[in-house]
C-alpha cells in the first residue's frame, strides 16, 4: 500500500453558505492544500468558517502545469481538497481532468456530496425529473450553438443547459428556432441567492420574459425534451401474418398474440379475436 494522499473533491454553496455540509467544513479543516477557481471567491468561504489553510489557483487556463504541482503534493502524502467557485467541482469545470490524473498514479480520490446547480435547477423547473441529461454550456459561436442544439431537438429527455447572461437572449432565440417556439421550459436564476428567480412557460414566453428585462446573473436553463411519437398501428392483416410467423418458429399461439400485438401496437383482445375467426373460416 502507497502512502500517497488523497484528494478530495468538495462540492461549495452556490451562493447561500448554510448550504456547506459538516463533511466539507471537517475537511477543509485538516486538508494539507486547498485548490480552487479563483483564490479570492474561496478565501471569502474559509474566512467566513475561520480556516486557515494554503490556497492555489486550478482552472481552465492554467490546469496543465497546476495539476502536475498538485499530484506532486498528493505523491508526496499530502492530502488536498478541490473546490470549484460554486457547487460541485469537475461539472463544467477542469475538475475531472484532476480526477483522471490521479487515476493514472493510482491516487484515491473521493467526493464529498453537496450544492448543484444543474440539479436544483431541474427540481425548480417544475418538468419531468425522471428522465434528463446535462448539457452544460453551449457554443459560443453561432454556427456551433445550432448545430448542438439541432442535434438534441428530438431528444426526449428534459434538457438542462448552463448560460452566461450576455448570451442568454442568443440562446434562447436558437432554442425556439430549433426546438419551437412553444416548447416548455423553465430558466433559474441566481439560486440560493437573494435575488434567486425561476421563470416557467414556453420558449417565446421566456424570450418575451427576458427581453423585457435587464438580464444579470448565472443562469440554468431546463428544457422539456421533444414528445415520443407513437408508432402507427399496424393492420390486422400484418398482426395475423406475423402470429403465424412466430407460430411456425416454434412460439406457442398465446405468446404469439402476444408478441404480434405489442409489434404491431394492437390491443391483444383484437389480434387474438381475429386469429380465433381466421382459425374458425378455415
Amino acid at each position: 500500500m502507497n502512502d500517497y494522499g488523497k484528494l478530495y473533491l468538495c462540492a461549495t454553496p452556490m451562493g447561500n453558505l448554510d448550504d456547506i455540509t459538516l463533511r466539507v467544513l471537517k475537511t477543509l479543516q485538516v486538508v494539507d492544500l486547498i485548490a480552487c477557481e479563483d483564490t479570492r471567491q474561496t478565501l471569502k468561504l474559509l474566512n467566513h468558517f475561520n480556516i486557515s489553510k494554503p490556497v492555489t489557483s486550478y482552472y481552465e487556463h492554467n490546469k496543465s502545469y497546476k495539476g502536475e504541482k498538485i499530484i506532486a503534493q498528493l505523491l508526496e502524502g499530502k492530502n488536498v481538497a478541490l473546490v470549484s467557485d460554486a457547487g460541485m467541482p469537475a461539472i463544467a469545470d477542469p475538475g475531472f481532468e484532476l480526477a483522471q490524473d490521479c487515476l493514472q498514479h493510482g491516487i484515491t480520490y473521493t467526493v464529498l456530496p453537496g450544492a448543484n446547480a444543474a440539479l436544483t435547477g431541474l427540481v425548480l423547473s417544475g418538468l419531468s425529473c425522471e428522465r434528463f441529461c446535462f448539457e452544460g454550456f453551449l457554443p459560443r459561436q453561432k454556427n456551433q450553438r445550432r448545430q448542438r442544439l439541432t442535434q438534441l431537438a428530438q431528444e426526449t429527455r428534459t434538457m438542462i443547459f448552463y448560460e452566461a447572461p450576455h448570451r442568454l437572449l442568443d440562446s434562447l432565440q436558437a432554442m425556439a428556432e430549433i426546438f419551437g417556439a412553444d416548447r416548455p421550459m423553465a430558466v433559474a436564476r441566481e439560486l440560493t441567492k437573494k435575488f434567486e428567480e425561476t421563470f416557467r412557460g414556453s420558449l417565446d414566453e421566456t424570450i418575451a420574459y427576458f427581453n423585457a428585462k435587464e438580464i444579470k446573473g448565472e443562469f440554468v436553463l431546463v428544457v422539456s425534451g421533444a414528445e415520443i411519437e407513437e408508432e402507427s398501428p399496424k393492420s390486422i392483416a400484418w398482426a395475423l401474418a406475423c402470429v403465424q410467423t412466430l407460430i411456425d418458429d416454434g412460439m406457442s399461439e398465446k405468446e404469439a398474440i402476444k408478441q404480434a400485438a405489442k409489434d404491431g401496437n394492437l390491443p391483444k383482445r383484437e389480434v387474438y379475436n381475429a386469429f380465433v375467426a381466421q382459425k374458425d373460416s378455415r
